[in-house]
């Protein structure tokens, strides 16, 4: 399911001629707030249901380089739920479909009263069922890594 897509801006390119690293995180910041607007937490359902997202933690991988006015795709694949969190792999791919980054992250529904954790309201949990799901013995090869320099 791409929830986003997007051209490599000019002034995203670096020093080495290619999308610079916080760029991507930036396209997959988009990305989250696409979701939003997908689950139904957009402007109008933030402002109705009292509650919106947060990025609690994300494991950003970069594949290949994006150059400057390059397309750039964003799907998503929902790995995990809870009544408060969606822990999601997004893949960016280029108009090839050539895969160039990924970005797993857990996600929190955070009351914007209050400013603490809160479960996702009904009309958003039905929009998150419809989202593609991995099932656990078929996540993404990238999803559930782990950082470290490996030892022998």
């Amino acid at each position: 399911m791409v929830l986003l897509e997007i051209r490599v801006a000019p002034e995203w390119v670096d020093y080495n001629g290619h999308m610079n690293d916080a760029e991507y995180a930036r396209v997959f910041s988009l990305a989250v707030e696409a979701l939003m607007d997908r689950i139904g937490l957009d402007e109008k359902g933030r402002t109705l249901q009292g509650l919106t997202i947060y990025t609690l933690e994300t494991h950003l991988c970069y594949r290949r380089e994006a150059h400057e006015g390059q397309q750039l795709a964003v799907d998503i694949t929902l790995l995990d739920r809870d009544a408060k969190r969606l822990h999601v792999f997004f893949s960016m791919h280029d108009g090839q479909s050539e895969l160039l980054a990924t970005s797993e992250q857990m996600l929190m529904g955070i009351d914007q009263q209050s400013g603490r954790s809160a479960a996702f309201p009904e009309p958003v949990v039905g929009a998150i069922a419809a989202l593609p799901r991995a099932e656990p013995d078929a996540w993404p090869a990238a999803a559930g890594r782990r950082i470290g320099i490996r030892r022998r």
